[in-house]
């Protein structure tokens, strides 16, 4: 046996993960939101790095960051109406109330959340408002007497009772039901309610339908929730026939070099600061050369998405065709995770909406003959069927099995039905039924 000890020259090739590759993976992934963030905190680690509005020219005074317009545009969200607490408020009859009175209501509702239901412990306002529990107990039911009906309610039930109370349409059976058996009536048990309280199924569909106009959220419309301001990474438009894309100008903050700041540090002739500098140019080359990169690659993967969707933009929103990011990858010659982050939070404007690029990929369902159909045109279909059905005898996952494969050719599971289903937010069977 050969033990011998020496030095040994070996070629083999690998392939190593560096900093510029992972940062330009990274960099693709981003939305524009987060690229924005992560160029902002870039350009505090490199002082030769100007981050800038898109479209803003470097040589122009920089009034604005990128940040900073992004928060003008999110303060428009800002402006709010009547809140429910000055609603709330606003209701209570001047005179009526003492000042600590009016003080420990003010208390009770900041503890009431954005659904209108009351969230705080009433020993712990007591101690906080140097009152008696039975004192906070007498402003929570002054203000569940207020508008909108069922506000400061503790829970669904009691929510549901306040607004039967103050309709006047609260029959027996009704507070029977909400206060006793709530759980089975939410289950659509009713043949084992109808039983125990002795009552016929017509008469329960019917408090089940007066349920249905009640407001489980009291609240929700006084919540003022920031909006969500959708700006399309990529814009699409057909000029002659011809569909083309292109990057949103001023979606992207732009970068440049501070060119002036280089030259003079360079010439002053420390050697360290010259050798930081350098490091920062290097840096700042990889940097603008990813960017570019990510562009590409979205236009890129955008384009091929419109040619692979012919129907859906000859149509306006027409049909959807079967299409993997594996398939586009191909046609790119690109890996599918390169796809995947290529779409990710990113959006493509179109004369006809905005749509997330990712809701362009739809799984492809069999048929009995060579074609294939969409994911998205299947739960169509399913959705299609169930709004036209008996509500007294609706169709199961397995009807609705046979049915697609009958008059649609679709080769699909009864398991794919009711996941579609569920995804469609539709309920079951048994759930649908009305008696």
């Amino acid at each position: 046996m050969n033990m011998r000890i020496g030095l040994l020259q070996q070629q083999q090739t690998r392939l190593s993960m560096t900093q510029e590759l992972s940062q330009a993976i990274a960099l693709l992934q981003y939305s524009a939101q987060e690229l924005a963030s992560f160029l902002e905190a870039r350009a505090l680690e490199n002082p030769l790095l100007e981050v800038m509005p898109s479209g803003q020219s470097k040589d122009r005074p920089r009034k604005t960051t990128y940040r900073e317009k992004q928060n003008d545009i999110n303060g428009i969200a800002s402006e709010t109406g009547t809140t429910l607490e000055e609603h709330l408020l606003s209701q209570l009859k001047p005179g009526r109330f003492q000042k600590d009175e009016q003080k420990l209501i003010r208390q009770v509702i900041l503890n009431i959340d954005e659904n209108g239901y009351f969230r705080g412990d009433i020993n712990e306002i007591a101690v906080i408002s140097n009152a008696s529990p039975a004192k906070v107990e007498e402003c929570l039911w002054e203000i569940q007497q207020l508008d909108p009906p069922g506000i400061g309610a503790r829970n669904l039930q009691e929510c549901l009772l306040l607004q039967l109370d103050r309709n006047g349409e609260g029959s027996p059976l009704a507070h029977v039901i909400v206060k006793g058996f709530f759980s089975e009536f939410a289950e659509k048990k009713w043949k084992k309610l109808a039983k125990e309280l002795k009552v016929s199924l017509k008469e329960i569909q019917g408090i089940y339908d007066l349920m249905q106009k009640l407001n489980p959220r009291p609240g929700a419309d006084f919540y003022q929730e920031r909006a969500a301001y959708l700006v399309p990474d990529v814009v699409a438009d057909c000029v002659n026939g011809q569909w083309r894309v292109h990057l949103v100008e001023g979606n992207l903050p732009a970068i440049g070099f501070n060119d002036d700041m280089f030259h003079s540090l360079t010439s002053s002739g420390d050697e360290q600061a010259i050798k930081f500098l350098q490091e920062k140019y290097q840096d700042y080359q990889w940097l603008a050369k990813s960017i570019r990169q990510r562009n590409d690659t979205i236009l890129k993967v955008a384009g091929k998405i419109i040619e692979k969707q012919p129907y859906f933009f000859a149509e306006a929103k027409g049909q959807l065709m079967p299409l993997t990011m594996k398939e586009v990858a191909d046609c790119l010659d690109i890996h599918e995770s390169t796809v995947s982050r290529a779409v990710r939070e990113k959006y493509l404007g179109t004369p006809f909406g905005t749509f997330e690029l990712k809701s362009f990929f739809s799984s492809g369902i069999g048929t009995v003959s060579d074609s294939s159909a969409s994911s998205a045109q299947v739960k169509k279909l399913i959705a299609a069927i169930i709004g036209h059905e008996d509500k007294r005898q609706p169709v199961s996952d397995q009807e609705i099995t046979n049915m697609l494969k009958k008059n649609e050719g679709l080769v699909i599971s009864r398991r794919t039905v009711a996941k579609y289903r569920e995804q469609l937010g539709i309920a079951s069977s048994s759930k649908r039924k009305r008696f």
